[in-house]
């Protein structure tokens, strides 16, 4: 996979990271939700391109594995991204709200039963 520049011309995805091919934070999953801080902080850190969609992307949270098939990007090179904008106080991130037990036995009881029925 490869995005692509203004000028359409590909660009390999290490060198979006920069050749670096692991994040800085391990806390980064497929579900971890990510929300762009309004207003943006005034900051030296220069942005990429790709850095400025993924803003754009999440005004309001978005899973990372959302991000990265928005971007046509692996996964491993997002979060990367994503490790950037939130040293750079850019982006908020938090885990998925956890889900209920109960209702998970709940349901698997439900599927249990319907598959006896059949």
């Amino acid at each position: 996979m490869s995005g692509s520049d203004s000028g359409g011309r590909l660009v390999r995805p290490f060198t979006l990271t920069g050749g670096r091919t692991r994040p800085s934070r391990a806390d980064f999953t497929l579900i971890t939700l990510v929300t762009a801080v309004d207003p943006q902080p005034v900051s030296g850190v220069r942005t990429q391109p790709e850095h400025a969609r993924i803003l754009r992307l999440c005004p309001t949270p978005t899973a990372v594995a959302e991000l990265a098939a928005h971007l046509d990007l692996p996964v491993s090179v997002v979060v990367i991204l994503l490790c950037d904008l939130l040293e750079a106080g850019r982006i908020t991130v938090r885990p998925p709200r956890p889900v209920s037990r109960t209702r998970d036995l709940d349901l698997l009881q439900k599927v249990r039963d319907g598959l006896g029925r059949i």
